[in-house]
């Protein structure tokens, strides 16, 4: 560990264990929740735990009624996950660039993000793992595409493999069964690189759309709005025509995305601001209508004004309260709907991969939950699938939580882990 994040873990430790004696000790989950009054924090809580990655045998804690056991492994920041139809399993592997540092704030950012293995040198690849023995464990590892710029989400459309890049979207021919994707892609759309970095996409259940989530360059608005368009939303691209457009705005960091079945509704989960205290604002679960408005950066959870930001009126008066509470800097990444019957004992819902707090002087998230819906609603309060990624003194990340996607076999989920460098396979036990 160098100097600045020796001394920034002593600062930062000091400040969430004084903010800590007066926080919330009750979540802010739910289709209503409890949000505290915002407490600006001035310097922020800036609090993360070191990366060790996992000992030998040592594993998540499951709810009772599951297993889990390693899929992959030794792979370099995994972050997302996409099945093929022929039971391939393609995993992302990247991270985060660190820009220059312009701030002291800046330096002791970076200098936690690097102990807690949040940037550094990217891998820039998808690699492709075959469980050809169906035995819960690929045996079969090979680079399926290499050379990009931060990939993360992927889609597979007709004969066509799609990449979101940080930068934009690209297109590869694919054939069936192929190990390794050849020649150059076709970029389709151009996203602005940096800030909220990842860019997850979703095919449209007619399969004629993409869509993408872009988050925004910074936490408020912090460098102009002008610097904002086009992010902080989700995208639409046509297949057909080739044409993009934003489909929705004001969401934050859009990450995983859904499609929930009996509405036919699109869902995401979206990080919240820093700034205002451990539970204000909570990260949160929601449909996401055509044109719709979010709120950021003017205000959250519906029309609660960010008095931080520079306000326009209209914006808030247009804003949609989101459907269901995550609690606050939870930083819910991933996202799947799960049918009933695919775990023992689970009904519908939503599995989100909750990558974890450091904004916060009691950590949150570090854990895969689980949101049941009925009606095309959800139903109810969440409840964990794995947990135990935190040592109890929350000095440490064992494994830090992000895609999550139903396996091939439809009777398990697969999760990528970028801290246990890790794809956990959750079966019935």
């Amino acid at each position: 560990m160098d100097l600045m994040a020796q001394l920034t873990a002593v600062v930062g430790g000091t400040i969430a264990a004084l903010r800590r004696l007066t926080v919330p000790r009750t979540q802010a989950v739910g289709e209503t929740p409890e949000i505290p009054a915002a407490r600006k924090q001035g310097i922020m809580t800036l609090k993360m735990p070191s990366a060790t990655g996992w000992a030998s045998g040592q594993r998540p804690e499951t709810a009772p009624g599951l297993a889990v056991n390693a899929f992959a492994s030794g792979l370099d920041h995994p972050r997302w996950i996409e099945v093929l139809p022929n039971g391939d399993v393609l995993v992302a592997e990247a991270k985060e660039q660190p820009s220059r540092p312009k701030t002291l704030l800046d330096r002791a950012t970076q200098a936690t993000m690097r102990r807690a293995h949040a940037i550094g040198d990217s891998a820039n690849r998808i690699t492709l793992w075959r469980d050809a023995d169906s035995d819960g464990v690929a045996e079969i590892r090979e680079v399926f595409l290499d050379g990009q710029n931060q990939p993360f989400g992927m889609a597979l459309v007709d004969g066509t493999f799609y990449v979101g890049n940080t930068d934009g979207i690209s297109a590869f021919a694919y054939q069936d069964g192929a190990t390794r994707l050849t020649g150059p892609g076709r970029k389709l759309v151009d996203f602005k690189p940096g800030g909220h970095w990842t860019r997850s996409l979703i095919v449209s259940p007619d399969r004629s759309r993409i869509y993408a989530g872009v988050g925004s360059l910074s936490n408020i608005g912090d460098h102009g709005m002008k610097a904002e368009e086009g992010r902080a939303a989700i995208w639409e691209l046509d297949l057909a025509s080739g044409a993009a457009r934003v489909f929705a705005s004001g969401l934050r960091n859009p990450v995983g995305m859904a499609w929930e079945p009996k509405t036919g509704s699109l869902w995401t989960v979206v990080n919240e601001r820093d700034g205002l205290g451990d539970e204000t604002p909570p990260d949160y679960l929601t449909s996401v209508s055509e044109g719709g408005f979010y709120g950021w950066p003017y205000c959250y959870w519906g029309r609660i004004v960010d008095d931080r930001v520079p306000q326009d009126p209209e914006m808030v008066a247009r804003a949609i309260t989101p459907d269901y509470a995550l609690g606050g800097h939870t930083a819910s990444l991933g996202l799947c709907w799960m049918p009933q019957g695919t775990l023992p004992g689970f009904p519908d819902g939503m599995v989100i991969g909750q990558h974890g707090s450091w904004n916060r002087s009691i950590l949150s998230g570090y854990r895969l939950t689980f949101v049941p819906f009925e009606n095309g609603r959800p139903a109810g309060p969440p409840r964990d699938i794995l947990w135990g990624f935190l040592s109890d003194d929350e000095r440490f990340a064992f494994g830090r939580p992000v895609g999550v996607t139903i396996g091939p076999d439809r009777a398990s989920l697969l999760m990528a882990d970028d801290v246990g460098n890790t794809i956990w396979r959750i079966t019935g036990a």
